[in-house]
């Protein structure tokens, strides 16, 4: 009977081992040849999407799958071997490159007409703070800042809001899906912040946009106490690029709120870092470490060099590098409702959790 009762363990073990969030890679090492498979095949699927093409021959960069790509993929190029972007970096790069010179002539991935107001404006400032992101983190490897980085700049500070609580912010799209949308102005204007300080070639001294920092790091110092630690998570990121940005003490305090959500198993966990957020289904959140939390914290830790995180991090890497999936992904659950992990949709935040958890990895090893 004792036999029998171990083998049935062990089969339900196996079986619980096969879901989309057990299946991890080897104890041992994670693989980057298997994440760079994962996330190359889901920007494929992306940029084929009928539902992601806009007008032009061009596609939507999306929060969740786009642009986390961009970020993370050339964090894989050492390991792999690999001397110049992949195929779909490139596709990238030349669809956002595209549309920021023709910015007075493409649409906005979502108008006023087709959504409602104000989707254009909030379109239209997503969209510039996520070219100039990934066109500064491209240009920063190496160390030149191009023509079409700065015209994606200029098109962003152009957007820059001028007057009322929001100066020196940017609208962003709202949708109401956290952590991408709802209430994530701060969010966005968090990513331009960082795509200053990435810049090369000492952009971020400029004195043309001085007075543009500076209502910008008003903005985010003076409604960062409002955010949820997710959200913070991503300012102490932006601190790292623009010193001055917090002072030590605002700094040291986010470090040590986003290490009080640190999980017994190391991890992190992003339902338990969005503050009351609901999902529309009135499912239960699911509570687990993740692979987006868990990401983005150790890399926005990496970023500051903290010591007192070191321990921390030590741990949130050890997770990441025991729970990659044998698809190459790193797994991370919908806040708005329940999805399936294996459906396209249910993949979303898995596709960014995959690109934090490499540039962590790739920083961390």
């Amino acid at each position: 009977m004792r036999f029998f009762s171990a083998l049935t363990v062990i089969l339900i073990s196996t079986l619980l081992a096969s879901s989309a969030m057990a299946q991890t890679a080897s104890a041992d090492a994670w693989s980057p040849k298997a994440a760079a498979a994962y996330l190359d095949q889901r920007s494929s699927w992306w940029m084929a999407w009928p539902k992601a093409a806009r007008d032009h021959d061009t596609f939507c960069i999306s929060c969740h799958t786009a642009t986390p790509y961009a970020l993370g993929r050339p964090a894989l190029h050492s390991a792999l071997h690999e001397t110049s972007p992949s195929p779909n970096e490139q596709k990238i790069l030349d669809n956002i490159t595209r549309r920021v010179r023709m910015w007075k002539d493409v649409d906005p991935f979502y108008s006023d007409q087709t959504s409602g107001l104000p989707k254009t404006s909030e379109s239209r400032g997503t969209e510039a703070i996520l070219d100039a992101l990934i066109l500064a983190s491209n240009d920063a490897r190496s160390g030149s800042l191009s023509p079409d980085t700065r015209l994606a700049l200029e098109n962003m500070w152009a957007l820059q809001l001028k007057t009322g609580d929001m100066k020196g912010s940017w609208a962003w799209l709202q949708f109401h899906n956290a952590p991408w949308e709802g209430d994530s102005q701060f969010y966005g204007t968090a990513l331009a912040a960082i795509a200053i300080g990435t810049a090369p070639g000492g952009y971020r001294s400029e004195p043309a946009i001085q007075t543009g920092l500076k209502q910008m790091s008003d903005w985010l110092r003076t409604g960062m106490d409002a955010q949820t630690p997710l959200d913070r998570v991503v300012l102490l990121w932006a601190s790292a690029r623009i010193p001055g940005l917090l002072s030590e003490a605002q700094q040291k305090l986010i470090i040590e709120q986003t290490l009080a959500k640190q999980q017994p198993d190391g991890g992190f966990s992003t339902s338990l870092m969005v503050g009351s957020w609901k999902r529309r289904d009135n499912t239960p959140l699911d509570t687990r470490s993740d692979g987006y939390a868990t990401g983005l914290t150790a890399f926005a830790l990496e970023q500051t060099g903290a010591p007192q995180a070191e321990d921390s991090l030590k741990r949130a890497l050890n997770w990441l590098a025991h729970n990659q999936n044998q698809d190459g992904r790193w797994a991370a659950f919908s806040l708005n409702k329940q999805r399936e992990l294996d459906s396209d949709a249910g993949r979303f935040m898995s596709d960014a959790a995959t690109a934090y958890a490499v540039l962590a990895l790739g920083i961390g090893k």
